[in-house]
């Protein structure tokens, strides 16, 4: 953080002079807001990125990363929507120096032209990918959520135990974000490398099963024993429709959690849990 801070500065140009009538000017300093970027792909990169409001009101978007590879250029994105629903590019950043770890953009417009604000970054719906190179951007080597999918710090976990297929188990974390959404982790050991786990929240609890479905999870990649979900509304049916679901909701939410043996045989459980108002049964 320390080369970061020192080029922030040197940019800023934090100074203060004095006037003829000495007087001392003193430099604007703007509010600022930082995220950490998580390693993805095993990439070994992690770092911050912090967005620092300017005078005129737009933003500084500045990134320090560790575990960069010298000579390399990583480009950088903000999209719309959150990491775990994937969304098309918002605003192109300035590519990574791999030998620094550092790059630093100028932002007071979306990539459409429209204005954006510093106010307005910070409480944006979106994230931030850092891709392996230009010539491999489908490898994301670093990512965060920023603005009103920031994650909040509350979370419950809850326990997926065996069922039809004698070693799988697993857990899922559920953690609140800033704008009452929800992002539900599925973690599963045992599972097998290349299959696709369909997973869903239903009604009721695993004493009263089987119950209708409410939510649906991503599968869980049975490669990487995960899957990452972003819950807004339930599902819906013929006979109701979709509906808001917030954290807080789910956290007293009637229902189980039910992971499937695969597509084509959804009868075979692989592991199930109950929820909300049934965790403790």
């Amino acid at each position: 953080m320390k080369k970061l801070a020192f080029t922030l500065m040197m940019i800023a140009g934090f100074t203060s002079c004095e006037s003829d009538d000495d007087s001392v000017d003193i430099p604007f300093e703007g509010d600022t807001e930082e995220y950490t970027l998580n390693e993805m792909s095993d990439s070994g990169i992690t770092g911050t990125v912090i967005f620092t409001e300017n005078e005129d009101g737009s933003a500084t978007v500045a990134f320090d990363l560790e575990g960069t590879e010298d000579g390399e250029l990583y480009p950088t994105h903000i999209h719309y929507d959150n990491a775990a629903d994937g969304g098309e590019i918002a605003i192109p950043l300035e590519p990574i120096d791999g030998t620094t770890g550092i790059s630093i953009t100028e932002v007071s417009a979306l990539e459409d032209g429209t204005d954006i604000s510093y106010e307005e970054l910070i409480e944006f719906d979106g994230y931030i990918n850092v891709h392996k190179s230009a010539e491999d951007l489908e490898t994301i080597v670093a990512q965060t959520d920023i603005g009103e999918n920031v994650l909040t710090g509350e979370s419950v976990t809850y326990d997926l135990n065996e069922v039809d297929v004698p070693g799988v188990s697993g857990s899922a974390l559920f953690e609140e974000r800033a704008n009452g959404e929800t992002l539900v982790t599925l973690m599963l050991d045992g599972a097998e490398e290349g299959n696709m786990y369909p997973a869903h929240i239903h009604a009721g609890s695993v004493e009263e099963a089987p119950g209708e479905i409410v939510i649906t999870f991503n599968p869980v990649n049975g490669t990487t024993g995960m899957s990452m979900t972003n819950i807004v509304m339930t599902d819906g049916s013929e006979e109701e429709e979709e509906e808001v679901i917030t954290y807080e909701e789910l956290l007293t939410y009637d229902g189980y959690i039910n992971v499937h043996a695969s597509a084509d045989d959804l009868e075979t459980l692989v592991a199930q849990g109950n929820m909300g108002a049934n965790a403790n049964e």
